[in-house]
């Protein structure tokens, strides 16, 4: 069964998106926008950050679900919806149901982070984790939905969506009405496009920018073809712009409206969700943090003030510590070496010794004896290491290397 209709390819005005903001008064909240003095400076002009991670449910998606949600039929409703996520749009369609007196049920990967699927129930969803990718619980709920007559409700591809999302580009012309150029992140598109309508109705000389990871990067080739395109096995830790093909229906508006789609790699990506969480104080995920890592691998394309949207700040604990840990080693403050040392008393505790001598804090120390790698006399040591920069991590290299030692990796 397929989840579109007639309605589904209707266009999206600014007048259906002041429709939404009305509808969204009193349940969206209006996020802040908070002055960021360390990208104004790296970028050379005002930056701003649109903190939709703060909204109820920790993103945007809220908006276009209850928008979506609230334009259904009465016999609609009676039905109940369906939905497909791994997280953000699964937790903005269970709350949106719940404050419609609507039921709703929600498929999920089977390795969903568990807060997501807890947060998602206790706002009020049925959630059954289904498949290992989102394509198979995407498979799972359309089927349901043809099953039971409960109406797919999906996370980008459809008007009423698109138009609650551009409530968000409303919000940061009231807040910021100086702006010169918008950065948001890209998945399958929706809050682009949403965002775009709203500004370019309101403000066409500002500059729409599309980020993508470039391991998910569907919309440059789709671009490029003029049509939409699928990447196959898009892979990266951005898991909410991890899209493999754009919608249909955001797909025409932002190649008419956005001006330029770029892609970060993970590292930025890292870099950028390490920024907000020290410079700014904000829990940022790292889809959310795809603009800020835009701003960091170009800083001089942007022209200010800059609006940078922080879509979402649904990080799972787990994956937050191994994002830092990559930033920081991005940023040269995380090193982690091998090297061989003679296996004696005392030799660990000269090493940790040359270690003290160039500052470098030590987090984690590995010792191996027993490997058929090693002759009888040595041990192989591996060292994770906090520095300070790349300039440090060098110090700590050449200091290693005149004590004697062989780094092996």
């Amino acid at each position: 069964m397929s989840y579109r209709t007639a309605d589904s390819f209707r266009p999206v005005t600014l007048d259906d998106v002041r429709g939404a903001q009305k509808m969204l008064s009193g349940v969206a909240r209006v996020t802040a926008m908070e002055g960021s003095r360390h990208l104004s400076q790296t970028v050379g002009a005002p930056v701003h950050l649109k903190c939709e991670n703060l909204q109820r449910t920790g993103s945007f998606k809220l908006r276009g679900a209850y928008v979506r949600i609230a334009g259904l039929l009465p016999e609609e409703r009676a039905a109940g919806v369906v939905a497909a996520s791994a997280g953000n749009h699964a937790q903005g369609v269970a709350l949106a149901s719940s404050l419609l007196g609507v039921r709703s049920t929600v498929f999920m990967p089977k390795g969903a982070p568990l807060p997501k699927v807890s947060a998602t129930r206790d706002y009020g969803a049925e959630v059954r984790l289904h498949g290992q990718v989102v394509d198979e619980t995407l498979a799972a709920a359309q089927e349901y939905a043809a099953e039971t007559g409960a109406v797919f409700i999906h996370p980008f591809d459809h008007p009423d969506i698109i138009a609650g999302q551009g409530t968000v580009g409303l919000e940061i012309l009231e807040q910021c009405p100086e702006a010169r150029t918008v950065v948001v992140g890209i998945g399958g598109g929706g809050l682009a496009a949403g965002i775009a309508v709203a500004v370019k109705a309101l403000r066409p000389e500002v500059r729409v920018v599309g980020v993508q990871a470039a391991g998910a990067a569907a919309y440059p080739p789709s671009l490029a073809a003029g049509r939409p395109v699928s990447v196959e096995s898009p892979a990266t830790m951005a898991d909410g712009i991890k899209v493999g093909r754009p919608g249909d229906v955001p797909f025409r508006i932002v190649g008419e409206l956005v001006d330029e789609v770029r892609t970060v790699s993970e590292d930025e990506l890292s870099a950028a969700l390490l920024l907000c969480l020290e410079r700014a104080k904000l829990v940022v995920e790292p889809a959310g943090a795809s603009p800020v890592a835009a701003l960091l691998s170009d800083p001089g394309a942007f022209e200010g003030p800059v609006v940078a949207v922080l879509s979402g700040g649904n990080v799972d604990p787990v994956l937050m510590e191994r994002v830092l840990r990559h930033g920081m080693a991005a940023q040269g403050r995380y090193l982690a070496v091998r090297l061989r040392l003679t296996d004696r008393p005392g030799a660990l505790a000269t090493l940790l010794g040359v270690l003290s001598v160039v500052d470098a804090n030590v987090l984690d120390v590995s010792h191996v004896r027993t490997d058929p790698r090693l002759g009888l006399t040595e041990a192989e040591v591996e060292l994770h290491l906090e520095t300070k920069g790349p300039a440090h991590c060098a110090e700590v290299g050449q200091a290693l290397r005149e004590a004697g030692y062989t780094v092996i990796g």
